[in-house]
């Protein structure tokens, strides 16, 4: 069965709202969430994510919130941290790790962190058992992507297209398919506007699908209520993951 990976922005609208949503996300089967971490600077997001994002940090979102609700949901449901290296960097990554392997957290997810500057960190993240999720994109050459996805666990991110999240954008994946599925058996998950329109056609070939900007479009319609966000990020939720296993 193909896997469905929900991002959702943590503490927008506020933490109690982001546990009661990756529990009913759970429950509408999705595999694997996203914790995004808010940042004043998210470069590989659009402007979707990106307003949830300031929303948040102008609600007050600390780091402290994010160990808080990944502590009560990571026991729960698969849980990753999707943040920019800056946060990490700042504390030090260790903190984190530390954080992420006492909660139950998976792995990290670092837009921003290239390959081959994560080279530095990849030691720490097998200390603490932690993934570091490796990307790919369709500009990458067979060479690179056969030495990025050498020692990738978990799942590799395939970057649907160069750009920024939430958009349409089409790119021809099939050969930076081929090229991953030659070099390695690790899963391979796509984001990158991926909705509830393309999941089905995005979904062919790859192993789960990565959705944020369609979940978080509806945590920012402020004509519903808390409650009725849930339901429908949730019934969003089950009919995509119904979607890319027809």
């Amino acid at each position: 069965m193909k896997k469905l990976v929900a991002y959702i922005t943590t503490g927008y609208p506020d933490k109690e709202f982001t546990v009661d949503l990756a529990l009913a996300l759970k429950e509408a089967g999705v595999d694997s969430l996203e914790l995004g971490i808010p940042f004043s600077d998210p470069v590989a997001d659009g402007p979707v994510i990106e307003a949830a994002n300031l929303l948040a940090l102008q609600k007050g979102f600390k780091m402290a919130d994010l160990l808080e609700v990944s502590e009560r949901i990571a026991p729960k449901i698969d849980t990753l941290w999707m943040g920019y290296f800056n946060p990490f960097y700042h504390r030090g990554i260790d903190f984190f790790l530390e954080k992420a392997r006492t909660f139950g957290v998976s792995g990290f997810i670092i837009p921003d962190l290239p390959h081959e500057e994560g080279a530095a960190y990849r030691t720490a993240f097998d200390k603490y058992g932690v993934s570091l999720i490796e990307f790919v994109a369709p500009t990458d050459s067979k060479e690179r992507i056969a030495h990025i996805v050498k020692n990738a666990k978990k799942f590799i991110y395939m970057v649907a297209y160069a750009g920024i999240t939430g958009s349409e954008k089409q790119e021809s994946l099939e050969p930076i398919i081929e090229s991953v599925r030659e070099q390695t058996d690790t899963p391979l998950y796509i984001g990158f506007g991926v909705n509830e329109k393309t999941a089905k056609d995005k979904a062919r070939g790859v192993d789960g699908v990565i959705v944020g900007s369609a979940f978080v479009r509806i945590l920012l319609k402020e004509n519903l209520t808390k409650s009725e966000k849930i339901a429908k990020i949730s019934t969003l939720a089950r009919s995509i993951k119904e979607s890319i296993n027809e």
